[in-house]
This record gives structure tokens, C-alpha cells and sequence, in this order.
């Protein structure tokens, strides 16, 4: 029996773990498990832990592949978020200078008038918006009477053709009945860390609060805007308890964001940062956005909080590891964040292209009075998207 030489002879390899076989991991599900090596009996359900701990490049290349069955790769959303209540929130979260809790340089201000909003809503359409949000610095909406003054903007802003978006704090049923009527596309409720590390970040209210707002809102016809913050003093483990948490709801947020804490002074984690001298890495970054994008492929995954640290080529490889939305305008509630014309500049550099609003995850969600019109010359560039029912045709 011919025989190959010593130095030509090729070891057998392990069949790759059914996760990492791109044909079978892009499917949508529920059964997500933790890394928990204390629960063999788990052992044969897909790990999450798994997936997150793998080689850097091994993990992009996994998730570039799921992204291109379920999205066009060129194509990124650009959002506007517009803090039109600002400062003095009740909520003590360690990260926020909006809380009155924290001596920040953040000054209480009272609610942005109807018309005012409606001007910025305008001026980031214009500079090739697609979706417009609205956050208040409070609890909640409550008995508050400028909630009707916030129906009235999201009627407004939707009638625009624009996609519309609060994060208003905790939110009832019905409250979220008349957001739903207003036309409202996604409501933004961060569930921020995982189960175990969220009470480290806030005493005011549990995270059993956040996952009943989750419900209101989904119960309500609103598709859900859901992620979290890195650099919160959160452990990897933690970073992979809230993506299993997002991971496992009954239905996937249609929106996931990932921000990245911006730390700021006079508030505890950010005092704490800043001390330390620490902070979240593209590493950090990208390996979070790619293990969302696999677990919840049919979810954009919204690269939030933070891109002033990174650079353009860092924010490339995000945008190949499954990103694709990004949030525009020179501010980001209270913090910088890159200009129109900045994003501009990537998105040329990069060959990406403007998501037209009400495609995608969206577009059974557009009000009947909405301009249909708006969003067919788009700045950065246009493409036709169309609703997910299932996965694309890879293309390498």
C-alpha cells in the first residue's frame, strides 16, 4: 500500500459543531443555551458561549455569511436620535448623566416644543435619515400630559415617510396601544446587562420592569428596539447573558443595538473608567455585534453609542461582522457623535449605501398617511429593500 511521506500526510479533522456550518446556524430560534458547563444535559443545544469565544476572524467570517443570507451587505440604515427631554430623570442608572442622582455638566431642560422637533426631524431627513428618534429623561410616561404632545410628533414625524422611534422610559399597555396609533414603527427599551450584573446598575427599577415594557410594546403591533452597553463594569460572561436573554424572548427585537459606554464625569461607571483608564475595544465591539448577528439573524444590529473611539477601519469590520445601522447627527442626546458629512465620507470610502425607511424588518409597519415618496433619492445612496421571509443566497 503506497504510503504518502511523513510531511505530506494530512490529520483528520473534527467535523465543525453544527453552529458553525453557515447553511444551519442562519435560522431563526429560540433554544439558545449559555455557556454552562455545569449543565452538561445542555451540552448537544447550540451555545452562545460557544459562538462568542470563538477566534476573532473565525466568528466575523461566520457572521458576514449569516448577514448576507438575510440582508444586503452595502446597505446600512441611518438613524436620528433627538434627546427632546433632557436631564433631571428619577432613575439612578450608574452609566446616565441625565440622572438627578449624579452631579453631571447635563442641566435639567423642559420638553422640546412640537414645532422644534419637527424642524430636527426634517433637518436629518434631509441629511439622509431614514429613521427619526425621540428620548425623554425620565422613569416613565406616567400621567404625564406632554405624552399627548409626543403622539402628536410621531404622527407628525411619520407623516414624513420617515421611520419613527421613542424611548420614553416604562410604558403600559395602553399607553402603548396610543403610540401605536400615532403610528410609532419601534419603541427603544435597553435591557443594558445581563439579569445577573443589571442590579450593579440600577436600584430604581428590575429588570423584570424592562421585560413587561417589552411585552406592552410588542403586544401593542410595535416591533421592538432591545440591546445593551459595554464597558458598564459587565464581565464577557455578562455580555453573553444579555445577548442570550435578547436571544431567547419569545420573538426577536426587530432592533438591537450595541453601544459602547461613553464615559461621562460625575456619573459611577464613568468616574470609574475614566479612573481606571479603560475602555470598550473594537474587539469588544465587534465580537458582540457578530454573536448577535448570528444568534438573531433577521435583527438589525445597530452599532449605537460610542463610534467617536473607533476608527473608520474599526467601524469597517463592525459593518462586515453583521452592523448595519448607524445613528447620524453631530449629537447623540447628550454626547458627540460623528457629523452628517463625517458618515458621509465612511460611507462613500466604504461603498455603502442609505437603507430607504419601511424596508426590511419594517415594512409592514408603515402608516397609511406616511409620504411614500420620501427616501427614493437618499444622499448616501439608495437600495430597494424588501421585506425578510428568509434567508438570501450567500454571496462571497
Amino acid at each position: 500500500m503506497l504510503r504518502l511521506p511523513r510531511c505530506l500526510r494530512v490529520a483528520p479533522r473534527a467535523p465543525p459543531a453544527p453552529w458553525a456550518q453557515s447553511r444551519h446556524f442562519a435560522v431563526v430560534r429560540h433554544d439558545w443555551k449559555r455557556e454552562e458547563a455545569f449543565q452538561p444535559i445542555f451540552r448537544h443545544l447550540p451555545q452562545i458561549g460557544d459562538i462568542y469565544h470563538q477566534p476573532l476572524l473565525e466568528l466575523v467570517f461566520q457572521a458576514a455569511s449569516v448577514h448576507r443570507q438575510f440582508f444586503d451587505p452595502k446597505e446600512v440604515q441611518q438613524s436620528t436620535l433627538l434627546s427632546i427631554k433632557t436631564g433631571g430623570c428619577g432613575e439612578n442608572c450608574g452609566y446616565c448623566s441625565q440622572s438627578q442622582s449624579f452631579k453631571t455638566s447635563v442641566k435639567p431642560t423642559h420638553m422640546m416644543k412640537v414645532d422644534e422637533v419637527l424642524e430636527a426631524a426634517r433637518k436629518a431627513k434631509d441629511a439622509g435619515s431614514t429613521r427619526f428618534c425621540m428620548g425623554t429623561a425620565w422613569r416613565g410616561v406616567g400621567q404625564k400630559n406632554s405624552f399627548q404632545h409626543i403622539l402628536t410628533m410621531v404622527k407628525e414625524v411619520s407623516g414624513m415617510g420617515m421611520e419613527t422611534c421613542c424611548t420614553l422610559g416604562l410604558l403600559n399597555a395602553e399607553q402603548a396601544k396610543q403610540l401605536k396609533d400615532a403610528g410609532l414603527t419601534a419603541y427603544n427599551h435597553n435591557l443594558d446587562t445581563s439579569p445577573e450584573h443589571y442590579p450593579n446598575i440600577v436600584s430604581t427599577r428590575t429588570y423584570a420592569d424592562r421585560l413587561e415594557t417589552l411585552a406592552n410594546v410588542r403586544e401593542a403591533g410595535i416591533s421592538v428596539c432591545c440591546g445593551g452597553i459595554l464597558g458598564i463594569a459587565e464581565t464577557q460572561e455578562d455580555r453573553i447573558g444579555l445577548i442570550h436573554t435578547l436571544a431567547t424572548l419569545p420573538e426577536h427585537p426587530e432592533s438591537v443595538p450595541i453601544n459602547a459606554l461613553v464615559p461621562i464625569e460625575g456619573t459611577p461607571l464613568g468616574d470609574r473608567q475614566i479612573k481606571m483608564g479603560t475602555a470598550v475595544t473594537w474587539r469588544d465591539m465587534v465580537r458582540s455585534i457578530a454573536t448577535a448577528r448570528i444568534v438573531m439573524p433577521q435583527s438589525m444590529v445597530r452599532l449605537s453609542a460610542g463610534r467617536m473611539e473607533f476608527s473608520q477601519e474599526a467601524q469597517a469590520m463592525m459593518f462586515m461582522a453583521g452592523a448595519n445601522s448607524i445613528f447620524t447627527g453631530d449629537k447623540l442626546l447628550t454626547t458627540a457623535n460623528p457629523k452628517f458629512s463625517e458618515d458621509a465620507a465612511m460611507f462613500e470610502a466604504l461603498g455603502l449605501r442609505g437603507k430607504k425607511p419601511f424596508t426590511g424588518p419594517t415594512a409592514h409597519l408603515r402608516p397609511h398617511w406616511a409620504d411614500r415618496a420620501v427616501g427614493s433619492e437618499l444622499p448616501m445612496g439608495t437600495v430597494q429593500g424588501t421585506t425578510v421571509s428568509g434567508p438570501r443566497e450567500v454571496a462571497f
